[in-house]
């Protein structure tokens, strides 16, 4: 059963989300981990979502099997955001289907890991092409659209190691630091047309992107997490969910670190 349909705030910015129709979420990186628990907490809010994806499509057409299941309009969409064009092709894809986009999560992203001294050329580029540049293209390929509007909600989905950098991974640190750059400029440009644009910034959650990291170094991340656990998916969607919801209308500009207070120490 669909969920209800966020009100209006009085100020006009969220008209055109009906109960009937409900928004429309645009997320990438949506077929696993992080970004598949946002999509399924999106689509019970009560929101159509556009499920892009990269590779793995039996997983893409999971998630919108899952959503159609739960009574939310779905539909998976393939493509390498580090494109221009895919990203522009994604957002126009949603747009066409559905007539608006009310929310952008960019979440795609992938890691290459390794010592700077050793990193090879390409696996700086690659991480930089598909965890900022993807992200920069979505975005103003949506805010095209939420300008026209006069509504809108971005996520980014950063890290806490673009805040504290983090050993073996100068090209996702540096990726991820540009990304709350961006966040943080784009919030304060899109601002007079009621569009905001936040971060959150996830620290070791389990995942598939984490899965294969040695269990020692895995067991030293976690002894340094003051809540003594590993993050799930869902705690990070959770926080995206609060981000696009009307209760946020007034938070723009901020990173919301979800890390177990990692990152708290410094």
């Amino acid at each position: 059963m669909r969920g209800p349909a966020p009100p209006n705030d009085g100020c006009g910015e969220w008209g055109g989300w009906h109960a009937v129709d409900g928004p429309v979420a645009v997320v990438t990186g949506g077929a696993r981990g992080i970004g598949r628990a946002i999509c399924l907490a999106l689509g019970e809010a009560g929101m159509r979502v556009a499920v892009g994806y990269r590779d793995r499509a039996d997983a893409a057409q999971e998630v919108v099997e899952r959503l159609s299941a739960r009574g939310a309009e779905a539909f998976a969409w393939a493509g390498d955001l580090s494109r221009r064009a895919d990203a522009d092709a994604l957002v126009a894809a949603a747009q066409e289907r559905w007539g608006q986009v009310d929310v952008l999560v960019n979440n795609a992203g992938l890691t290459r890991d390794g010592l700077l001294l050793r990193m090879k050329d390409e696996d700086w580029h690659e991480v930089l092409r598909a965890d900022l540049d993807g992200a920069f293209y979505c975005l103003r390929a949506a805010a095209k659209l939420m300008v026209r509007q006069r509504r809108g909600r971005v996520v980014n989905v950063a890290s806490v190691a673009g805040l504290v950098g983090n050993p073996g991974q100068a090209n996702y640190s540096a990726a991820k630091a540009g990304l709350i750059g961006l966040t943080r400029t784009a919030a304060m440009e899109l601002a007079p047309r009621q569009i905001t644009v936040n971060a959150v910034a996830p620290g070791w959650v389990e995942t598939e992107m984490t899965a294969s990291t040695p269990e020692a170094v895995r067991n030293a991340v976690l002894a340094r997490v003051p809540l003594g656990r590993a993050g799930r998916p869902e705690d990070v969607a959770a926080a995206v969910r609060f981000l696009v919801s009307p209760e946020a209308a007034y938070v723009t500009g901020a990173v919301l670190v979800v890390d177990g207070g990692l990152s708290a120490g410094g």
